[in-house]
């Protein structure tokens, strides 16, 4: 296995969270890094500058390109953020602009990309909408195929007082997109229009969570036969069955993302599932740590490991590297990047003994090179 290369999403700018916080960013844009796997050790590769809020990343299938989300409210005095379009080039890891569109919604939090490259899919969290792009050959973004929004609220007077779409996952056969609402309650369900790169609500239009959960983030399982969804105001973990054919997802379990008997402040952020499909990860913000479920691949249900202390604060994000031996954690708030080596009969987390100051990182991901 040679080097593995990690890229890291920042905040540039000053945003206005929906909690009410105003929080700094500090970082200079899309930073990069080699992980050798022998040492653990991460080698800066270089920045790419110029990119305001890259807070969400997403690479092409062939990985000739990159997606970033640019977190804003405001683009061109509309009331929109934007995604911005680079190719990658493969030997040293640089970015090199393409383009860049409006998403019709602000403050994007999230892109993902369909398995054909074709169709780009965004989130926008102030405003709860999606957004849907066709990519064109040379990996430019053309203009906006589908835009739909949101409506409605849920419990909680504060973080729910109105649509707040976080993320998109596809199913593997790329028939369903999966959109979780945290100001909803619910998990939105569409069918892709491939051709058309259009959304329309599926058969089973939606999966509720429960009252003040916030969903934030699914992953399906590798079998595609069960979907996690990590839920950020109630700190849990929902494990559903999913129909191929119907899109419809039924509750198997929920489990808590925090270890019994603590009291503090927390909130839940990421989840990601190993490659092998036998682990399950979560971040908390506030205990700081990643919580570790096994997975049975036959029920679906989720059995805990333990938590992982993350070695900083606010633990926004973290990537496992293609082939599950390496997890990596962006704590924001303490602006540093740390990488675990991963216990492939455990599911456990050991730190690898390096820690990478970067400003402000919300957003990791990995690509073998």
């Amino acid at each position: 296995m040679g080097r593995i290369r990690v890229y890291v999403g920042t905040y540039t700018d000053p945003i206005l969270f929906g909690t009410g916080e105003i929080f700094q960013g500090k970082g200079r844009g899309i930073y990069c890094y080699d992980l050798d796997p022998s040492t653990g050790q991460l080698a800066y590769a270089g920045t790419t500058t110029g990119v305001t809020n890259p807070s969400y990343l997403a690479f092409d299938p062939a990985q000739r390109f990159l997606y970033a989300v640019n977190e804003l409210k405001t683009f061109e005095n509309e009331a929109t953020g934007t995604l911005s379009s680079f190719s990658v080039d493969s030997a040293t890891g640089g970015l090199a602009f393409i383009n860049k569109k409006p998403t019709g919604g602000t403050d994007p939090c999230h892109v993902t990309i369909s398995r054909d490259g074709r169709l780009v899919f965004v989130a926008n969290f102030m405003s709860g909408s999606v957004c849907v792009f066709s990519v064109a050959r040379d990996g430019s973004l053309e203009k906006a195929s589908d835009f739909i929004q949101h409506v409605g609220s849920s419990v909680d007077p504060r973080r729910q007082n109105g649509p707040h779409a976080h993320s998109t996952a596809l199913d593997f056969t790329g028939t369903f997109a999966l959109v979780p609402d945290l100001g909803l309650d619910k998990v939105m369900v569409y069918r892709i229009d491939a051709e058309h790169g259009k959304l329309k609500p599926a058969g089973h239009p939606w999966a509720a969570s429960k009252p003040g959960a916030g969903p934030r983030h699914v992953v399906f399982h590798p079998n595609g036969r069960f979907v996690y969804l990590i839920n950020e105001l109630d700190c849990t973990i929902a494990a559903y069955s999913f129909n191929a054919k119907t899109a419809e997802m039924k509750e198997l379990q929920i489990v808590p993302t925090l270890p019994a008997g603590y009291s503090g402040q927390n909130s839940c952020a990421d989840l990601q599932i190993a490659p092998s499909g036998a682990w399950l990860y979560g971040s908390n913000r506030g205990h700081d740590s990643i919580v570790i479920y096994a997975v049975n691949g036959q029920t679906g249900k989720l059995d805990c490991v333990g938590h992982e202390p993350t070695q900083g604060r606010n633990p926004r994000s973290f990537g496992i590297d293609p082939t599950g031996a390496f997890l990596i954690v962006a704590n924001q708030s303490s602006s540093n990047l740390v990488p675990f080596r991963v216990n492939p009969k455990t599911g456990g987390l050991q730190a690898t003994g390096t820690v990478v100051e970067v400003p402000t990182p919300v957003c990791v991901k990995i690509i073998n090179r």
